[in-house]
């Protein structure tokens, strides 16, 4: 059957899937003028160009965030390229699939992966994500997803560095300190420290260290190894960990004594509980 595919019906498929318009009006032909046939045509392919592209590196993305009453989603969605990040299909994929996990709370990836995407419900968010791998032509990958539940006495900072290459969370106990959290969170972001406090180090990794600063300290007279060791772990503790950090803002507080001091000004409790950290490719 000899079908005329016109430019209403090409547009209406470009944009609905937003595949190219050769690849559009090609789908149309071989679907003799059928859209949903068409689209299911370019959904089969892009799963099939999904799969050629599964060795690539994606080390390009971004970070989206999406905070309710009660929760904060978090999602890292990688790319091949910066271009691809930039691209404006690219951060509105990024957010509709922020905005899912806080409405649908997926457990895991492969959950969110097989939902209904909320943006067009013919579409599980995979099928979606491979027609977006289709239109751009490199691999599109939901790398994690985390949904933070928010304390009931607690205040929460979050900060986006670098345009969504790095988000940081942090979370305080004592409400109204959002704007405390979010300083804190800053700090995250410049310092990355990989532990909140000194006791979450373990002691394998405290043992390495100690083992690195005896090697160092070979030719140091015996009486006073051990309190070397003593001060490089206390240095360790002050690179690695939160608390224990030189606040970026004030280098003569710590961390923990700068949160302190706001504590007394404002004549309650404060206390930072938790932190995330999160870096493209990380």
């Amino acid at each position: 059957m000899n079908v005329n595919i016109t430019s209403l019906m090409i547009k209406e498929l470009r944009q609905r899937t937003g595949v190219g318009m050769s690849k559009c009006k090609n789908a149309l032909v071989r679907s003799e003028g059928n859209v949903d046939k068409a689209i299911e045509l370019l959904r089969k392919e892009g799963m099939a160009s999904a799969s050629k592209k599964e060795d690539r590196i994606a080390k390009e993305g971004l970070i989206g965030f999406e905070k309710s009453e009660d929760l904060i989603g978090m999602v890292e969605l990688s790319c091949e390229t910066d271009f691809v990040a930039q691209n404006k299909a690219f951060t509105v994929f990024l957010q509709d699939i922020v905005k899912q996990i806080i409405d649908t709370k997926p457990s895991s990836l492969d959950e969110l992966n097989k939902q209904k995407f909320i943006v067009d419900e013919t579409l599980t968010v995979d099928e979606f994500r491979n027609i977006l791998i289709q239109k751009f032509g490199e691999k599109i990958e939901i790398k994690r997803m985390e949904v933070i539940k928010k304390e009931e006495n607690s205040s929460y900072g979050i900060y986006s560095h670098m345009n969504g290459k790095i988000v940081t969370i942090v979370e305080i106990e004592g409400l109204g300190e959002e704007i405390l959290a979010k300083n804190i969170a800053m700090h995250v972001a410049a310092e990355r420290p990989e532990y909140l406090q000194k006791e979450d180090v373990s002691k394998e990794v405290i043992e390495k260290e100690k083992e690195i600063a005896k090697v160092q300290i070979q030719n140091k007279p015996d009486y006073i190894k051990g309190k070397i060791v003593e001060g490089k772990i206390k240095a360790f503790y002050d690179s690695v960990c939160l608390l224990n950090q030189k606040y970026v803002k004030d280098p003569s507080f710590s961390v923990e004594q700068y949160v302190e001091s706001c504590a007394l000004k404002a004549n309650k409790k404060l206390r930072i509980t938790k932190f995330w950290y999160w870096k493209i490719g990380q």
